[in-house]
This record gives structure tokens, C-alpha cells and sequence, in this order.
């Protein structure tokens, strides 16, 4: 008799001999069937194009003829390519943690602000955005031009306001004038100036739309009772026609503000600066000198930086993708905010901590996670760049602004396409994001078993 029966309890069935079955009933077979559709799909998808794609990364660009390892060599001593693989990295190591920082800055400054939601809405606002239509948007911010591009219109403007420009550049004398150059861009008059002689200085080259807006006709002035040196300074151009060199024209305005000096023996012994009519006078000092219209006078315009140069284009587009992912990073960093325990911080202020050290100490620290989830996910997000590399860097740029995506992309089609390249570098960028997924996924099995 069983201890069950002996105990005066109920015996136990025996288990019915035949195939096991799982906890719900199901059959094995019938669990293959349905997890068989996805696992084709998987191999098909998936599997298939890796392992094809380590395949061909061994052969040449014909695909008849075993190349070894040449492939991923030429990856790394190809400069093209090469430089592709030095942009990534600055990508992978600048791009997350500048967008991780500012989502977490905004996250926590947002917090204690009634308008904090609207602002949030404005910064997320570019998520809505394809990459593509980032990229031409930016392609316009970074535009040389500072009447047309938004990000030197501000520099210039910037600039304008703490360094005097150029009132007339490109703006020369004729041969026929009595101007010749200084060196340096200046220029002189052939002969020295004497009081009670009215000096003239015509110039040409500057168009008559860029001439100063209260620029008044040009007027050759009387001679200074007290001995000083006067003159005009003007365009010498009749729009139209019918003017005369040397002369003071009806029709021909004064170049207001331009520059004059009086040089003795290398020394300037007076400044002036022209009228709206172009006159100027200078003291008597000037009599018998040489007079200059400084370089400053000719200077070329400042038109801003060169944003899609080769020296600036990858941070250029590194600030065009901050932009775009600044707004997801302050949301996943938001809503981890929402959870940490207020009484934690408060207790912190009330111990005497300053904000500064309850960010750091405490806010930080408990966002941990939700950080690690950012930077992993843009981390994996930055090695895949394609759209705003392709689309804002210009040709004359690209190869400067390459990066392992667009390398692969002009590796594998085109006329010169070598698919044995291409697909080394697809492997590349496989093994790239392996180490990172595998990170990821460590993550989040340890966030399950707590």
C-alpha cells in the first residue's frame, strides 16, 4: 500500500503512457507549425543576406575569383574608406552623448516650468521630420551665403556688430585717375597734396545698388580758409553713360565714410573720413603729404563660416542629427524623471544639498537606466547614418564627410561598384553594432530579473 494510501489520502492517477504534451497541451508539432512561417522569414530576411554577405566580402568585384581578406584590408587603407571609419567613430563617440546631455538638461530644467509641455512639444516637434527633409533643411542653414543660409546670416551679423566690415570692396582706380597702389591693397595719390588745391579721388568698381543708401551727389569742395587739405572721394561712373573721368558728375554720388590718410615719411599724420558728397578735410598737417585710401577701404565683405567646408562639415551634420534626436532622448529621459521619488530630493535639499549636488548625486544616478537606454539606442542609431550625410554634405565635401553607411552605399552601386568592398563593409558595420546589442540586450535581462 503507498504512503498516500496509508495516510488516508486519495490516490494519485498514473500519468497515460503516449507523447508528452506541454503545460497548456500543446504538441510540439503543432508549435513548429506556427513559429515556421517566422523562422523562413527570419532565415530569409535575416539570416540569408548575413551570411551571403560574409560570403561575398571574400570574393573580388567580379564575385569569381577568392580574394581572402584583401577586401577588409582595402577598408583600411583606402583613404576614402578610411576616413569613412575615423567619421564613424567620431560620430558614435560624439553624436549620443552630446544628444544624451542636452535631452537630460532639458528633461530636468523643463520640470518646474508651467510652459515646460509646449516647450517639450517644440523640441520632439523634429521627430515628425524624415531625415531627408532634415537634411534639405539644413542644407539651406548651412548655406554660405548670409542672404541665404540662417546659420552665417546670424554669424555675419555677429561679427558686423563687434568688427567694422568693408565699405567698398573690389572698389580700384583707373589708369587715368590720380590713384596708383600703396601696397597691400592701399592706395595713393601719384603726387604730393598742397593746401588751397582741392584733391580728388575717383574710384570705379563698386555697383551703384551697393552704394551707401544717403549717399549724396559728389561735389567738389572750395579750398579750407585755414590752410588744411580738402578733396572729394567718389564714384567716378555714370550709370548710363556720359560722364567724364576725373570730374565730378551731376549723377555720380560721394563714397561716404571711406577712409583717407595723410603719410609723411611713412607716418600718418592725419585721419579724416569722407561726407555723404564725398568731401573730407584734413588739418594742416597734411599739406605737402601723400594721401592713402587704406586697405580696410577694399576689404572683401566677411561672408561667414564655411560650415559645409571640409574642416567643419561632420560637426555641421552631427548638429543637424542633435537637432532631430535632442527631442527623443528628453522624452525617454522625462519619463524616467516622472518616476524617481520626489522625497529622496527633498530630503537632500533638506540636509543641505544644493542643486548641483542633487542633480549629480541623486538625479543622475537614479536615471541611470533610462540613460544606458538612450545612448545604446542612438549609439546603434549614429552607425547607420545615411539620409543627412547624403543630403547635406555637398560633393565637393562628401568624401570628407564620409561615413562606413554612404561607403557602403557608393561601394556597391554605380558604375565602379565592387560589391566585395561593399559587403565588407556591411560585415564591418555588422560587427560594430554586435558589441553594442550585446550590451543592450545584458541590460535588459538584468532589468527583468529585478
Amino acid at each position: 500500500m503507498s504512503p498516500a494510501v496509508q495516510a488516508g489520502g486519495p490516490a494519485r492517477p498514473e500519468p497515460p503512457a503516449g507523447p508528452r504534451k506541454s503545460v497548456t497541451g500543446t504538441r510540439t508539432v503543432l508549435v513548429a507549425g506556427f513559429l515556421l512561417p517566422a523562422l523562413v522569414l527570419l532565415g530569409a530576411l535575416v539570416v540569408y543576406p548575413i551570411g551571403y554577405s560574409v560570403y561575398r566580402s571574400f570574393f573580388d568585384q567580379a564575385g569569381t575569383g577568392f580574394a581572402g581578406l584583401d577586401n577588409y584590408r582595402e577598408i583600411f587603407t583606402d583613404e576614402a574608406i578610411f576616413t569613412a571609419v575615423k567619421n564613424n567613430a567620431v560620430w558614435v563617440v560624439l553624436a549620443p552623448a552630446v544628444t544624451t546631455a542636452l535631452g537630460l538638461i532639458f528633461a530636468v530644467l523643463t520640470e518646474r516650468v508651467r510652459w515646460g509641455t509646449a516647450f517639450k512639444l517644440v523640441v520632439f516637434m523634429p521627430m515628425a521630420i524624415s531625415m531627408l527633409a532634415a537634411g534639405i533643411i539644413f542644407r539651406l542653414v548651412y548655406e554660405q551665403d548670409p542672404d541665404r543660409g540662417l546659420a552665417n546670416a546670424v554669424w555675419v551679423g555677429v561679427h558686423d556688430t563687434f568688427t567694422e566690415s568693408s565699405a567698398f570692396p573690389r572698389a580700384r582706380p583707373l589708369p587715368v585717375h590720380p590713384l596708383e597702389p600703396g601696397g597691400g591693397g592701399s592706395f595713393v595719390t601719384r603726387a604730393p597734396v598742397s593746401a588751397g588745391t582741392p584733391v580728388l579721388l575717383p574710384l570705379v568698381g563698386v555697383a551703384p545698388d551697393r552704394m551707401p543708401s544717403d549717399a549724396r551727389p559728389a561735389r567738389t569742395p572750395a579750398p579750407d580758409p585755414d590752410g588744411g587739405i580738402t578733396g572729394t572721394a567718389w564714384l567716378d561712373f555714370t550709370r548710363g553713360g556720359g560722364g567724364k573721368p576725373n570730374v565730378t558728375d551731376p549723377q555720380e554720388l560721394g563714397l561716404k565714410g571711406i577712409s583717407v590718410e595723410a603719410v609723411k615719411d611713412g607716418k600718418v599724420v592725419a585721419k579724416a573720413r569722407a561726407g555723404a558728397d564725398g568731401v573730407f578735410t584734413l588739418p594742416a598737417e597734411a599739406d605737402g603729404a601723400v594721401l592713402r585710401l587704406p586697405a580696410a577701404n577694399f576689404r572683401e565683405a566677411y561672408n561667414g563660416v564655411s560650415w559645409l567646408g571640409p574642416s567643419l562639415v561632420t560637426p555641421a551634420i552631427i548638429g543637424s542629427y542633435v537637432w532631430m534626436w535632442a527631442g527623443f532622448a528628453m522624452v525617454l529621459i522625462a519619463a524616467g524623471l516622472a518616476s524617481v521619488p520626489r522625497e529622496l530630493l527633498e530630503q537632500a535639499r533638506v540636509d543641505g544639498a544644493g542643486e548641483w549636488q542633487v542633480f549629480r548625486r541623486i538625479t543622475v544616478p537614479l536615471l541611470a537606466p533610462v540613460l544606458a537606454v538612450v545612448l545604446v539606442t542612438l549609439m546603434i542609431n549614429v552607425l547607420k547614418i545615411f539620409d543627412l550625410v547624403y543630403v547635406i554634405a555637398p560633393g565637393s565635401a562628401q568624401d570628407d564627410a564620409n561615413v562606413l553607411a554612404l561607403q557602403l552605399y557608393r561601394s556597391s552601386f554605380g558604375t565602379a561598384a565592387d560589391l566585395g568592398v561593399g559587403s565588407a563593409i556591411a560585415v564591418l558595420l555588422l560587427l560594430l553594432v554586435v558589441p553594442v546589442m550585446v550590451v543592450n540586450i545584458r541590460r535588459i535581462r538584468k532589468e527583468g530579473r529585478r
